[in-house]
């Protein structure tokens, strides 16, 4: 009945955090044990009693902030700079902007609707069709849950109650091999399409533009180097994050208006809550599939298909494929996890980490794949481009993430080695 009920749930449209709260209460009147009603609320807003919670809205404010101090179009100057008058030149711009901003934003969704409004316009000006113009923007936009900090990170180390500063240094050298494998994509496609080569800057032009980007790249620093030096949490990172975006913002580039804060607080405060629910939800959902012993279940079957750690991994890449078809990354991430993951780490010796960072990043592929792929669609709204259109030009790029995630499953070396 439970089972049944879920899918019911699902079908009919039911968003993820009332289905999954819903599917609890099913449980607890299908089995009779209506003493557990009781525990109902302890177990929903236990949930939300994780001090790592505290970086999800920080790192969202952090993302605000940025965007109204005018940091994104500084970091796009200064990686045209570095990049140089080469063929397709902007585009590896684009891509160079894609991974600044993957460290401060951390969200898919936030970093593509930034990235159409500055990058793709910038395309269209140098002669790029608009159509692969947006979809290399959108393909960038999958460096965001990789690269810290980032958002899915934060929500499966509170799920899996790990440190999320050392899951943020795991995603540090998929992040680079991503960045790598879509660079080398990008001079591929450059030469087959013949894209057009920046123009010249003098070497004082390109000085200037890099010095204007330096006070820009303080809060990437203020991010990753005080993870990685042990100075701080990421959820003090984060906090030191929002007052340099802000100082940045106001005081170097004058850009950033007072009164834009507190427009700027209730976004965050507005999709912080989503997130937070849909965490809550996820809670009370764990509590009720440990006492159906679905993750015992669930090992018993895969053991009866292989023992082998690899196979298991290939099984569960295979299935969250699927599963991120139909589902956005952060609700799929809290159906999955407290399923699979004690069957990863108890039965199969997985490292959590490990199994972590190839989770989410295969989670993400589903942001860009119809029929929900909200990325996709968001891409798509604010261009003007056919969805269709750009998920067909999003193939190659889609195919090179899916190589990188097989890399990092028959490789774990490639995940751990920093933690």
């Amino acid at each position: 009945m439970v089972i049944s009920g879920f899918f019911i749930l699902l079908v009919i449209g039911v968003p993820i955090a009332f289905l999954l709260a819903m599917t609890a209460l099913i449980y607890i009147y299908s089995s009779g044990n209506l003493v557990l009603l009781s525990s109902y609320p302890q177990q929903f807003f236990g949930g939300l009693e994780n001090y790592g919670l505290l970086a999800l809205p920080l790192f969202i404010l952090v993302g605000e902030c940025m965007n109204e101090g005018g940091i994104a179009r500084r970091l796009m100057a200064m990686a045209m700079a570095l990049i140089g008058s080469v063929r397709g030149g902007l585009a590896y711009v684009n891509l160079l902007s894609n991974m600044m901003m993957a460290s401060i934003l951390g969200s898919t969704v936030a970093q593509i609707t930034i990235m159409t409004r500055v990058a793709v316009p910038e395309m269209e000006r140098a002669g790029y069709p608009k159509d692969m113009a947006v979809a290399l923007t959108a393909a960038g936009g999958l460096l965001a849950p990789i690269i810290p900090p980032s958002m899915l990170f934060v929500i499966f180390g509170v799920i899996a109650q790990i440190s999320i500063g050392d899951l943020f240094i795991a995603g540090i050298i998929p992040g680079l091999l991503l960045g790598l494998a879509f660079f080398a994509l990008l001079g591929w496609m450059a030469r087959r399409h013949d894209f057009p080569a920046n123009q010249r800057m003098s070497w004082r032009q390109r000085l200037a533009s890099f010095r204007n980007g330096l006070a820009a790249g303080l809060v990437p620093l203020a991010i990753i180097g005080g993870i990685l030096s042990g100075l701080a949490t990421p959820t003090e990172s984060a906090a030191l994050a929002v007052v340099v975006a802000v100082l940045v913002g106001r005081y170097v580039y004058g850009e950033f208006e007072l009164a834009n804060l507190w427009p700027a607080l209730l976004r965050t405060a507005q999709s912080s809550a989503i997130v937070l629910l849909l965490i809550a939800a996820a809670q009370v959902f764990s509590w009720v599939i440990t006492f159906e012993n679905l993750p015992g279940l669930t090992a018993a079957w895969l053991q009866d298909v292989s023992s082998s750690p690899l196979v298991f991994l290939l099984l569960v890449t295979g299935l969250l494929l699927l599963i991120g078809m139909i589902l956005d990354p952060i609700p799929a991430l809290i159906l999955v996890v407290p399923v699979l993951l004690p069957v990863a780490t108890s039965v199969y010796g997985i490292n959590p980490f490990h199994f972590g960072v190839v989770v989410c990043l295969t989670l993400v592929l589903g942001l860009l794949t119809p029929p929900v792929g909200s990325a996709l669609f968001t891409a798509s709204a604010l261009s003007g481009v056919k969805a269709e259109r750009i998920a067909w030009l999003l193939g190659p790029y889609l195919g090179a993430m899916l190589l990188v995630v097989l890399l990092l499953v028959f490789f774990p070396f490639l995940v751990t080695a920093l933690i």
